[in-house]
């Protein structure tokens, strides 16, 4: 049996980024992943300029609280002013290009306009309230890491350095069907024996969720030949493909035959809580292959599952160079003292007093669990939990998106 962490290492050893990358406009790459580093066109600021509304002076000029200074000129943002005359203060606001001879900006606040000038109650030092030419980023400079998720604040980084669109890879194009003759979309009459068929619109979600592009072909009857049909189907446009249920060895369980049919699979015993069972490969396609993972079909084995080892090898195929969330150390407002000899995640959540609480049925059956946690703890092999004890908890923030 495999360990959770050899395995997740298996997967992203294989893993590699799609090919294509396109050159895409800043208001369609969020979410996208860099492709390519990004340098900036400019300086920023591109000049020196006033942080402040207030008044551009010579330091050397302002001898004395209340010294009243002439106003020489006016100058708003997206103007250039005149060199400043000595003996004289520049009305300047925020934004705005400091003139040549100021050294430095008083803020309004400290002044008082007259007839006369305008009268300036403090002192300044050299360079008060200026942002200096590429104090922020330099001319060339690197703004962005390849690898990244392009989130609004790094959009807003390339455009104040003047990048008008973005390198980014493709999105992943994902297939997904669901195996089992028991499965009913929900809305429909639930015939004996049936149950509906939860796990697809998880699987969907947890993807689009990721930037996937997702090709969805719904539940495939629990027989060989469709299996590999299904399979065929899904390989052939898709980078990676992904199914739930039918990956064990029973009679009734096709995944398995049919993918070693159409490619290659390794079927992993991982030691793992909850879900067990992994199925990995690959599906041949004329010219290519696409990458399979066959997950359990229980509803909570499934989403851990996919939380844990399928979503970092989606990022990694996405291009994605961190692909390890976040983990938070807290307190245990439990106990858990019958441990299981595999890695167990439990379904959690962080409470109002800086602790975290288990959901009191860790059953694999029980879907409200997930609903009800707000992440996941990690609990290693045959680890006993006692209250007040440090616990790792990965919050589903950083496990969904």
């Amino acid at each position: 049996m495999l360990s959770f962490e050899q395995a997740l290492e298996k997967m992203l050893a294989a893993a590699q980024p799609v090919e294509q990358v396109l050159s895409l406009p800043l208001t369609a790459v969020a979410g996208r992943v860099l492709a390519q580093a990004g340098q900036s066109t400019v300086a920023v600021p591109p000049h020196d300029n006033s942080s402040m509304d207030g008044y551009a002076v010579r330091v050397a000029d302002v001898t004395a609280l209340g010294v009243c200074l002439p106003v020489s000129q006016r100058i708003p943002a997206g103007t250039v002013g005149l060199p400043l005359q000595p003996g004289t203060a520049a009305r300047i606001f925020t934004g705005a290009p400091v003139p040549a001879g100021a050294d430095a900006v008083v803020m309004q606040e400290l002044c008082v306009r007259g007839e006369s000038g305008v009268v300036i109650n403090h002192r300044p030092h050299v360079g008060e309230y200026i942002r200096r030419l590429g104090e922020d980023i330099a001319h060339g400079g690197e703004i962005l890491q390849a690898g990244i998720r392009l989130r609004p604040q790094d959009i807003s980084l390339a455009a104040s350095a003047g990048l008008p669109e973005l390198p980014v890879y493709r999105r992943l194009r994902v297939g997904v069907f669901f195996t089992g003759d028991e499965l009913v979309p929900p809305g429909e009459p639930l015939p004996p024996g049936g149950i509906y068929n939860s796990n697809r619109y998880a699987i969907r979600a947890l993807l689009e969720g990721l930037n996937c592009e997702v090709r969805d072909l719904g539940s495939v009857p629990d027989n060989l030949e469709a299996t590999r049909q299904a399979l065929r189907k899904a390989a052939a446009d898709n980078d990676l493909v992904i199914t739930s249920g039918g990956v064990s060895v029973g009679e009734e369980d096709h995944v398995k035959p049919a993918v070693e049919a159409e490619g290659r699979l390794e079927m992993w015993k991982i030691a793992f809580k909850p879900g067990r069972p992994l199925a990995f490969g690959e599906v041949r396609r004329p010219g290519g292959k696409a990458w399979f993972i066959g997950l359990p079909g229980n509803p909570v084995s499934s989403i851990v599952t996919f939380l844990m080892m399928v979503r970092p090898f989606v990022l990694r195929l996405q291009g994605v160079a961190e692909v390890t969330p976040r983990v938070l150390t807290l307190r245990a407002d439990f106990d858990w003292l019958l441990p299981d000899a595999r890695t167990e995640f439990l379904r959690a959540r962080m409470n109002d007093t800086g602790g975290v609480e288990i959901h009191p049925n860790q059953g694999a059956g029980v879907v409200t669990s997930l609903s009800w946690a707000n992440g996941l703890v990690v609990n290693p092999p045959a680890a006993v939990v006692k209250r007040g004890d440090s616990v790792r908890f990965i919050p589903f923030w950083e496990l969904l998106s």
